[in-house]
């Protein structure tokens, strides 16, 4: 049996779940260690590239230089507001009709969730943000007419470790029976099973077709005389 590796290190900024990757993670690569961080917006390059993080789980944009980034998928912009506020009492609003309102500057180091709640102003962020950070005194309604954000998953350029490759490949949805999936105590496929794979492709046929079986003619041997 082979030992444990040291691991990952993935970082995730506010608002981002990990749960499902996680757990694919633990179900396929049991011997190789997982362990996530939070970290700032404004530190989600920094992470990497002073090596605190393997990976990071960014809202883009980020400064690419040095880093391979994967765009995964967009935020639904939402504004924050008091729970006895006028724009609660609506389903979904626009930026027109928060033209009036004291908005927040989301990218300063403060909480723009607790500055809402302070009654500073209001404050427009990802809608996962504001699940996350969720308080019975504010309520968030989606504004329909702002840039959504994105989600990407980022590592450093010259990072060619093998766990690094699988879980990218956990995040992009490759499955366990990959043949990539071989390196952080996965299974590979057997050496025969690739011999012959690689046959059949020689040959022109489907790798992943298993030969067909030739058919009984319901004779039996022929008797000599």
């Amino acid at each position: 049996m082979g030992g444990r590796s040291r691991g990952l290190r993935i970082g995730f900024v506010p608002g981002v779940t990990l749960t499902k990757w996680r757990r694919i993670w633990g179900e396929r690569y049991p011997r190789t260690p997982l362990e996530v961080v939070e970290v700032a917006e404004d530190e989600q390059g920094a992470v990497l590239r002073d090596g605190r993080v393997d990976l990071c789980f960014a809202r883009l944009p980020v400064d690419r230089e040095g880093l391979h980034v994967i765009p995964l998928y967009e935020e639904q912009p939402v504004v924050v507001v008091p729970k006895d506020h006028p724009v609660a009492a609506f389903e979904e609003v626009t930026l027109a009709d928060l033209a009036g309102e004291d908005l927040l500057d989301t990218d300063v180091p403060v909480d723009p969730i607790d500055l809402v709640a302070g009654g500073v102003g209001l404050a427009v962020v990802p809608q996962s943000v504001a699940r996350s950070r969720s308080r019975r005194d504010l309520v968030h309604r989606p504004v329909s007419d702002a840039e959504p954000t994105t989600i990407g998953l980022c590592w450093l350029q010259d990072d060619d470790r093998p766990e690094t490759e699988d879980f990218i490949g956990v995040v992009r949805g490759r499955t366990a029976n990959s043949s990539r999936t071989t390196q952080s105590g996965g299974t590979p496929p057997s050496r025969a099973a690739t011999r012959k794979a690689a046959a059949r492709q020689a040959a022109g046929q489907d790798p992943a077709r298993k030969p067909a079986r030739k058919r009984s003619t319901g004779r039996g041997p022929k008797r000599s005389r």
